[in-house]
């Protein structure tokens, strides 16, 4: 008997899958929103291996995934699913949803409204539909592979964007994010390229960045597959480019090779710019100031303060006779 959800190709189509996830977010947000800026109980989850070894989780993350893989298993039954919060199933299957229920913890346990829920739909490992969801400010990207990005159900700007890496605005979630070595050294190569780098808006930078607001570039790593899915059709449906830093696609089978490290652009300008940097073959040491000469940079201004600091206390004492 064929069940009247079956997905094969011919019979669900983009556009139904669409409603879905918005389906999922309005769910999604029914869980999270009573729990905003209220006292609620954070867990932490330690992995050691990673350059921020502590992840918090919240009650309000994992009811928002349970509700979300609740709807999917009815649904689509036959669909997989990849969650941050409770793991995967059927993830060989033609189309997987990964889910993200709240991208930005931190943020949202600190009460900063720069948080999101992220919901993506790959058919056959590729993102094709990407959510971020901002509850609070009651903002929802949805970005769909061939037809656009919407913010609000409004399409939004094609983008253009900075047209040099030296006049571009680059945003990453924090500097702590990278490992040391290469992570670092190309990521400070970054800093030292771009006109500022921004911190602290977790997905909701790649949402700014798709609408045009003022954000040209993001450079992220350590990135789970939950973390970024939702983003490329955003992204891309708004003209962008977003990849791993070989700049090669971001999909469920590049996962491992491209080890959580994301550049998502505003246009192909900036992209080939910043693949200079990021793509290029690491020798084990920063073109940039690298830590022998930071080191050396602090020392030399603290001997400038301490002889200072003599200076003055020559001139104290010698007063005081």
């Amino acid at each position: 008997m064929n069940n009247q959800h079956d997905s094969d190709s011919t019979s669900t189509t983009t556009e139904q899958l669409a409603t879905f996830a918005n389906e999922l977010a309005d769910a999604a947000r029914k869980i999270i929103l009573p729990y905003w800026r209220q006292p609620i109980e954070v867990i932490s989850k330690m992995e050691h291996d990673r350059p921020i070894a502590e992840s918090p989780v919240t009650i309000a993350d994992q009811k928002a995934e349970e509700i979300m893989r609740k709807l999917i298993e009815e649904r689509y039954p036959e669909h997989g699913i990849y969650g941050e919060e409770f793991g995967s199933v059927r993830t060989d299957a033609e189309y997987v949803w990964v889910l993200d229920p709240i991208d930005g913890t931190k943020s949202f346990i600190t009460g900063k409204p720069l948080f999101g829920t992220l919901i993506a739909c790959l058919k056959n490992g590729i993102p094709i539909i990407g959510i971020i969801d901002q509850c609070v400010l009651n903002e929802r990207w949805l970005g769909i592979v061939g037809k656009g990005t919407t913010l609000n159900g409004k399409p939004v700007t094609k983008l253009a964007g900075c047209s040099e890496l030296k006049e571009s605005m680059m945003y990453a979630t924090t500097p702590h994010m990278f490992h040391p070595g290469e992570e670092s050294d190309k990521f400070e190569q970054m800093c030292n390229s771009v006109k500022r780098p921004l911190y602290g808006a977790d997905c909701y930078a790649y949402a700014i960045l798709a609408s045009g607001f003022g954000a040209d570039i993001v450079v992220e790593a350590d990135l789970g597959l939950y973390d970024y899915c939702a983003l490329v059709p955003v992204v891309e449906g708004a003209g962008g480019v977003m990849t791993d830093w070989r700049g090669e696609r971001l999909t469920l089978g590049n996962h491992e090779a491209s080890m959580g490290r994301v550049v998502a652009c505003s246009n192909e300008g900036l992209h080939k710019e910043a693949m200079a940097i990021l793509g290029k073959k690491w020798s084990g040491g920063s073109s940039s100031k690298g830590p022998s000469s930071f080191v050396s940079s602090i020392l030399k201004e603290g001997i400038w303060y301490l002889a200072v600091g003599i200076g003055i206390g020559f001139a104290v004492a010698k007063s005081k006779k």
